[in-house]
């Protein structure tokens, strides 16, 4: 079982808060350590911005042994957009961030938010009504998808 969360109207200064802040929903939930956030902001910053997956979306992550406790999806939607210094999809103003404790489980969230993605998941948080209707559509997605694959 997937946990899901959410945060809305989240004001970040930069990427490097933005990131923290999306990553920060998975501890409150319980399915990250307290070093998951920064874990997820060394991945940006040894890597690129390779995250941000389309026009402003970001998919905030860092690997299993970085602190994942748990199988967890959290959408943060920001108060103002950030630049992550992507050449193309800047700047970003929804953030899925999202961890899981072992290798298997990390293809199998990647698979079932990409499918979720494509089913036009960002449109409908960014369209949302609130923190509360965002989890709500993040649940709902994330559901579909385990019928999907069962």
């Amino acid at each position: 079982m997937t946990a899901a969360g959410a945060r809305d109207g989240v004001a970040a200064a930069d990427w490097r808060a933005a990131t923290i802040a999306a990553a920060e929903v998975l501890v409150e939930m319980g399915v990250a350590g307290e070093g998951y956030p920064a874990a997820c902001v060394r991945v940006v910053e040894q890597n690129g911005p390779y995250i941000v997956l389309t026009k402003g979306l970001a998919l905030v992550h860092a690997r299993p042994e970085d602190g994942a406790i748990g199988v967890g999806v959290a959408a943060t939607r920001l108060a103002a957009p950030v630049e992550f210094g992507h050449p193309d999809n800047d700047p970003v103003d929804l953030l899925l961030a999202f961890c899981t404790p072992d290798a298997d489980a990390h293809v199998s969230a990647l698979s079932t938010l990409a499918r979720a993605l494509s089913a036009g998941l960002a449109d409908r948080l960014r369209a949302a009504a609130g923190r509360e209707a965002m989890v709500a559509e993040l649940e709902k997605a994330l559901e579909k998808e385990a019928r999907t694959d069962a």
